[in-house]
């Protein structure tokens, strides 16, 4: 019956205003049938403005919540959001390593939807070297992918060379997004060794798109929890946060929030 949900632990930062971070996370694995368990490795102030204040948890910390939940209720899939600095890096990648095997959906966070650094500069290498490779999907926004591998990401074929080049540093499966790049229409690019699927829709003019990339990857890691394949799992993600963006309640006066509980209307 557990395993049937699809267990889903998270690592990923907590944002006070509900629309990104472990709370739409939380959100997204409940409305997507799966079990959600959690390893905060941040504590921000922030509202659909912006950030005011991150606080970052000692990376021992942030291991024994992730040991505490892997040793008892288990986990199908792991997903990792926002780490912040090099060592919070090593820590999640030394999770990673004592699981081997684990479906593994990294979203290599770094700068928030209104601009403040998430991921510390000195960090990236070691995003780079130590959480790509155990990455059985890496889900990099355009500017996330030039940062990772030092080319420009303006266009298609720019998604397609930085998504080779990711592919080449380890990871098995890359999901391009493409929502920062210009143009009427969004184009995301799941790329494997085997080749590549397009998810292709008109872009929705909306300011109400906080914590996508959080929802997106989290999606994603449900269906791989549940059993989908890596095709199913994206697809069906992506079906999710498009609708997620349409229903948008909103909220505040910046980057609002998505509504992620859409699939759940009218079943209470």
């Amino acid at each position: 019956m557990t395993r049937a949900l699809g267990r889903v632990l998270i690592l990923a930062g907590s944002d006070s205003s509900g629309g990104a971070g472990i709370q739409a996370d939380i959100k997204t694995v409940t409305a997507l049938g799966g079990y959600a368990a959690t390893a905060i490795t941040a504590v921000t102030v922030q509202n659909t403005l912006g950030v005011q204040a991150v606080h970052a948890l000692p990376p021992a910390l942030v291991t024994a919540q992730a040991r505490a939940v892997l040793e008892d209720v288990g986990a199908d899939a792991i997903k990792t959001g926002m780490l912040g600095g090099t060592d919070m890096v090593e820590a999640v990648a030394g999770i990673l390593g004592d699981w081997p095997g684990m479906a593994t959906v990294i979203d290599p966070v770094m700068i928030a939807k209104g601009g403040a650094a998430l991921l510390d500069p000195e960090a990236v290498e070691a995003v780079r070297s130590l959480l790509i490779p155990k990455a059985w999907l890496l889900t990099p926004n355009a500017p996330e992918a030039g940062a990772l591998t030092g080319l420009k990401v303006e266009s298609l074929d720019d998604q397609r060379r930085a998504g080779e080049a990711l592919l080449r540093l380890g990871a098995r499966a890359v999901l391009m997004k493409g929502g920062h790049l210009a143009g009427e229409r969004v184009i995301d690019l799941l790329m494997t060794a085997n080749g590549e699927s397009a998810f292709e829709s008109v872009r929705i003019e909306t300011r109400h798109t906080h914590g996508t990339g959080c929802t997106l990857a989290s999606a994603c890691a449900t269906g791989l929890a549940q059993g989908l394949t890596l095709t199913e799992a994206v697809a069906r993600a992506w079906a999710y946060v498009q609708e997620a963006i349409l229903q948008a309640p909103g909220f505040g006066a910046g980057h609002g929030p998505l509504n992620h509980a859409w699939p759940l209307k009218g079943r209470l």
